[in-house]
């Protein structure tokens, strides 16, 4: 017996109309803002890290700070209603 397959473009027409209805969670700007609060997460993780003068006011202070700047701009992105 022969098995009846579908033609091959109706199989791409159906990957192609599931393509459109595609759509990611975020815009563009929320993955911008998110992308910012990475960077200053990353900046506030460098400064902290390090042997030499562990008492520092940059390690105590200011990498903290900025760490939990991040993450409040993480959560920023995350919670605005985007646009698009």
């Amino acid at each position: 017996m022969a098995d009846k397959k579908a033609p091959v473009k109706k199989s791409t027409e159906k990957v192609a109309a599931k393509a459109e209805n595609l759509s990611f969670a975020f815009g563009k700007e929320n993955y911008t803002i998110m992308a910012i609060g990475l960077v200053v997460i990353i900046i506030g993780f460098f400064l902290m890290s390090g042997k030499e003068d562990i008492f520092s006011t940059t390690k105590l202070t200011i990498a903290p700070i900025l760490v939990i700047l991040g993450f409040l701009i993480e959560v920023v992105a995350i919670m605005r209603k985007s646009k698009d």
